[in-house]
């Protein structure tokens, strides 16, 4: 589906979501071209507003100059889009809750492209601070998908020939970043096994044993973007088979960008983000403290972490997100906007798996009966 085919949409709302009910939140935003009056869509290509129509451009003058936001303002000085300019419109397919300007209408659903949408309440919510735009186009990503999906060992050959993008649209993509300056202190118990021969005559056998001993230390480090996802169809797992991003490409926020895309809203918001973000980081810690010691089990390790000069920012990162249908099922596949980097699924062929299964356990038992010819000779 190309731009022209759908409602040019962008992210400037937070939406609360009823228990149980999937809410994707979309807003929109179009610039008319000053020569033809057609409409402008950000090109991937040349990084520049362009007339769907005439083919006319209109540079956008890139700013890099990304601030970092102090997390004790929160969002409180954030800035926030006014809830009077806009207009909300729910899919009873889906349940996707688009955003659009006050004055224009919802004929279809983005995401189901069904027609069965409803006007609804409006709502306000905060303005993104960063943007990295779509350096992939459409037909690329779409290209880079299909070349992905062939390469898929399990997948049925049938499905390898018929692929057909469905559904293809690209989204900006809603996550916080947080820096952090930790200081972290550390104890613990590790151990190292060690064998020992016991017993005489029938009985001697050699045993193992671990030999315990206590660490500790001091770990200070600065902890620079981490990035936490907040929306349940772009969940963490999947936003890191994602990355990287490129941060190098981020902008400061402009709706120029958005131009003949879409891009949701936060569900989870900053505390909740930052909540995420400080396992995160523990996890990290935790990494350093292992790599600081040779050990072979670990008894306990307690951290106990201090945060300082914690700012973040919000994010849109650029998604392609396509559909593959195979027998009935529909299969997600995600294309980062940036790199053009490939994760999703496919369906999985029974025979390809049973052959899989049966070279792994031969494999197997064949390195066993090495092992074991060699401790006989």
């Amino acid at each position: 589906m190309s731009p022209r085919e759908r409602p040019n949409t962008m992210d400037n709302s937070e939406n609360k979501p009823n228990v149980g009910e999937e809410v994707k939140s979309v807003d929109t935003y179009s610039v008319k071209c000053q020569s033809c009056g057609g409409t402008m869509i950000f090109d991937p290509v040349s990084q520049s507003l362009k007339c769907e129509h005439c083919g006319n451009t209109v540079d956008i003058i890139k700013d890099h100059d990304v601030k970092e936001n102090d997390i004790l303002d929160g969002f409180e000085k954030a800035t926030k889009w006014d809830g009077d300019e806009q207009a909300t419109y729910k899919c009873k397919n889906c349940g996707a809750v688009v955003v659009l300007n006050k004055d224009e209408h919802a004929a279809l659903c983005p995401f189901c492209g069904t027609s069965h949408i409803v006007k609804g309440d409006a709502f306000k919510g905060l303005k993104p601070q960063v943007v990295i735009p779509f350096s992939v186009t459409e037909s690329d990503a779409e290209r880079f998908a299909k070349s992905w999906a062939k390469r898929r060992i399990f997948a049925p050959a049938k499905f390898k020939k018929s692929l057909n993008a469905e559904n293809i649209h690209g989204v900006y993509e809603p996550c916080f970043t947080f820096d952090s300056r930790v200081e972290a202190y550390y104890e613990g118990r590790v151990g190292d096994r060690r064998t020992r021969t016991v017993g005489s005559g029938k009985n001697r056998r050699t045993e193992t044993y671990i030999v315990y001993y206590r660490i500790h230390g001091v770990i200070n480090k600065f902890i620079d973007d981490i990035y936490v996802a907040t929306n349940a169809n772009f969940p963490q797992a999947k936003m890191d088979k994602m990355q990287p991003f490129k941060a190098e490409n981020a902008c400061v926020y402009e709706n120029k960008y958005l131009s003949g895309f879409m891009a949701e809203s936060y569900q989870k918001d900053l505390k909740d983000s930052w909540e995420d973000a400080k396992k995160m980081i523990d996890k990290i810690i935790r990494a350093e403290i292992k790599s600081r010691h040779n050990y072979d089990v670990v008894d306990y390790i307690n951290v106990s972490t201090t945060h300082s000069d914690v700012t973040y920012k919000y994010v849109l990162l650029p998604v392609y997100f396509l559909n593959y249908a195979y027998k009935r099922k529909s299969y997600e596949v995600c294309i980062n906007g940036v790199t053009g980097k490939v994760a999703g699924k496919t369906p999985k062929s029974p025979l390809r798996v049973a052959i899989a299964a049966v070279f792994g356990l031969a494999a197997a038992i064949g390195i066993g009966i090495l092992l074991y010819m060699l401790y006989k000779s």
